[in-house]
């Protein structure tokens, strides 16, 4: 299974944003303990080159780990060259996406926009991000799978607990988790990583039980 096929067969990306080196293992090992195995570390985090490579050593092939926040393809061949196994951009830009897929890399651009989403795809990007989802709701991300089924989108931004559900059955092939389930500045404590693990379980929970639903309605 390629690496795309299994972050989408998860469909949970956690978003770790604003978090300090040293929190980077502890915090994949609670978001593995929950469920969930694909990571995105913000390239403004310090050091992120190489906690990208520790993470790949720490975890091999049971996390999928990628860099965030990629703005310009510099920035993806420095992280691709750690290890990353996706770009995560909160805008298209063309050159990131070539960037990414000249080394087989997962391209996922930021979007909002019809065509915003149609020019990254069409220029190769592997899955969009919509982004902010939350700003227009479920509701808007279901108008855009109308015309663009054939496009696999994910949001980000503003998914939680509450909402995942519904984006997941208006279509998202996956969905972009921050601060609904992680703050980095609130990890404190081990009990605070097991509270996290705990989070992680109760979005896992609303994938399986989506899963269900959908093999059920086949």
């Amino acid at each position: 299974m390629s690496k795309l096929e299994e972050l989408k067969q998860g469909k949970l990306v956690a978003v770790i944003r604003g978090a300090r080196p040293n929190q980077i293992i502890p915090i994949a090992r609670a978001l593995k303990e929950g469920g969930i195995r694909t990571l995105e570390i913000t390239v403004e985090t310090p050091r992120v080159c190489h906690l990208i490579e520790s993470v790949k050593e720490e975890f091999g092939n049971q996390m999928i780990v990628g860099a965030g926040t990629v703005l310009d393809p510099e920035t993806a061949r420095n992280t691709i060259m750690a290890g990353a196994e996706f770009i995560f951009s909160p805008t298209v830009n063309v050159e990131t996406i070539k960037m990414a897929k000249r080394y087989g890399i997962i391209s996922i651009p930021g979007a909002f926009t019809p065509t915003e989403i149609l020019t990254a795809y069409e220029h190769g990007a592997d899955m969009i991000k919509v982004f902010p989802a939350d700003a227009l709701g479920v509701g808007y991300f279901k108008s855009l799978k109308g015309p663009l089924p054939h496009i696999p989108l994910m949001p980000t931004g503003g998914v939680n607990l509450d909402n995942l559900a519904s984006f997941l059955e208006a279509g998202a092939v996956a969905a972009g988790l921050g601060g609904s389930l992680l703050n980095p500045t609130k990890l404190i404590s081990d009990d605070h990583y097991a509270e996290l693990a705990d989070t992680a379980r109760k979005f896992t929970s609303i994938v399986q039980k989506s899963n269900h639903n959908r093999m059920l309605n086949v």
